[in-house]
């Protein structure tokens, strides 16, 4: 009986990432990250010139936290989304990445047309804006549901990274909600 001994596989890392390349591990963290915190700096430009202009003098629901609040939780949020979408991209050797990252950047775009038509298009559509702003984050809540669940079966920690971001933008859907309702009647 003879043993052939054979090189370690180079498959037994298959959907990992490059273990022997650290760098490019990190410098794509740096990418994903600052991709999210991208449209975080878009959706930024679009709102600080509307909270202290027509924002501030709109009426609100009982519930809307203090200003100061959103650009807290965004900062953390959008750290989140950042590395989520890592943790999933280092799997991309698998067959269902592409479908799950696809869904991913949907879910980045909507996010980035929110603030822009919700506070920006305020100034050239009135209370259109509010309604457009709130079937876009409507669709956002869809295609981050969709994430989680594309993520999920590549890399849970990912996913669950996205159920605060989901928590919040759900939140942020009765505030539109109820932005858009009361300046309707009011």
């Amino acid at each position: 009986m003879t043993t052939t001994l054979t090189a370690p596989s180079r498959r037994r890392r298959a959907g990992r990432g490059s273990a022997a390349d650290p760098w490019r591990e990190f410098g794509m963290l740096v990418v994903f990250v600052g991709i999210a915190f991208a449209v975080a700096a878009l959706g930024t430009i679009t709102t600080i010139t509307s909270v202290d202009g027509w924002y501030a003098h709109s009426p609100h629901v009982p519930w809307t936290p203090p200003n100061w609040t959103f650009g807290v939780v965004w900062t953390v949020l959008y750290a989140m989304i950042g590395v989520s979408g890592w943790l999933v991209w280092r799997q991309r050797r698998s067959r269902i990445v592409g479908p799950a990252l696809a869904a991913y950047v949907l879910q980045l775009v909507l996010n980035s047309l929110w603030a822009p038509v919700f506070f920006g298009g305020f100034a050239f559509l009135g209370l259109s804006a509010l309604w457009i702003g709130l079937a876009i984050i409507l669709l956002l809540d869809l295609a981050v549901t969709a994430t989680i669940a594309g993520f999920w079966p590549l890399s849970r920690p990912a996913a669950l990274l996205l159920v605060p971001y989901l928590g919040w933008i759900l939140f942020a859907s009765t505030l539109n909600w109820g932005d858009a309702a009361l300046y309707t009647i009011l």
